[in-house]
């Protein structure tokens, strides 16, 4: 079969290291019949993004990972509210008049798994680690479950909801028991990096959730393990949020 002829769907980001979303998506339209192809499409740069869309036959859909998750919207025609309300993108719909809009599924994906994590207990406060994209979506789902936060970040500080890690102390340990690590701190392959956090500050009371989900389990999560606290990773959210992608494709214009 000529897959030129077909509706084709990828990622992009730099660099891509894993199939998880050629896998998925492959299997996902196998099982519903469709005859769809889904690749990795690694850009190292986001400016070549229009001639990649241009010289792509039939491209209906896109997922888009780190590091252009903001710099993916000034390509983009419209934004859908998910978006607008967070500053980020990781999927984009191609409708038959030939718009690119952007949605965020980070954010469905992440609420439900978050609540999935913390059941009951509810009322939190919530450290995030990081200033990206995926950043975004998670301190919005924080805003819309009403959860108090603070953002660690490496860089210059910006507002009186961010610190460094130099600034971390044993208060901020205790006030945000709920520590969310949205960098690729850690990340395969480069699986021995760690956040630079204060372990012993640590303990049961703690809920410690990383959006990475390659490896299974970050030096943070074990670390934080070893302390006693909850721990959770990524691959939930990610099989929300590419769900969410998929449905929001196949309702597309047609």
């Amino acid at each position: 079969m000529n897959k030129e002829k077909l509706k084709q769907f990828g990622l992009i980001g730099f660099p891509l290291n894993n199939n998880f979303s050629v896998n998925y998506f492959t299997k996902k339209f196998e099982e519903n019949g469709l005859p769809y192809a889904y690749d990795n499409y690694p850009l190292s740069d986001i400016a070549s993004l229009s001639a990649f869309i241009q010289n792509t036959p039939n491209l209906s859909g896109l997922n888009v990972t780190k590091p252009y998750k903001t710099a993916v919207i000034p390509y983009l025609d419209e934004l859908a509210i998910s978006a607008k309300k967070c500053g980020a993108v990781n999927c984009i719909q191609f409708t038959s008049t030939g718009k690119k809009i952007g949605h965020n599924t980070d954010i469905f994906g992440f609420q439900h798994s978050l609540l999935n994590f913390l059941g009951s207990n509810q009322n939190i406060n919530a450290m995030v680690f990081g200033n990206g994209g995926a950043a975004m979506a998670v301190i919005d789902v924080l805003n819309t479950l009403q959860l108090d936060y603070i953002q660690v970040i490496r860089g210059e500080v910006n507002h009186n909801k961010q610190l460094n890690y130099q600034q971390l102390a044993a208060t901020h340990y205790q006030h945000y028991q709920l520590l969310i690590n949205s960098t690729s701190v850690g990340m395969f392959p480069h699986e021995k990096e760690c956040l630079n956090l204060d372990f012993a500050e640590i303990g049961s009371n703690h809920y410690c959730y990383d959006l990475i989900y390659l490896p299974e389990k970050t030096l943070f999560l074990e670390k934080a393990a070893a302390q006693g606290a909850k721990i959770k990773n990524g691959l939930e959210m990610l099989h929300l949020q590419a769900d969410a992608a998929y449905n929001i494709w196949m309702n597309s214009e047609s």
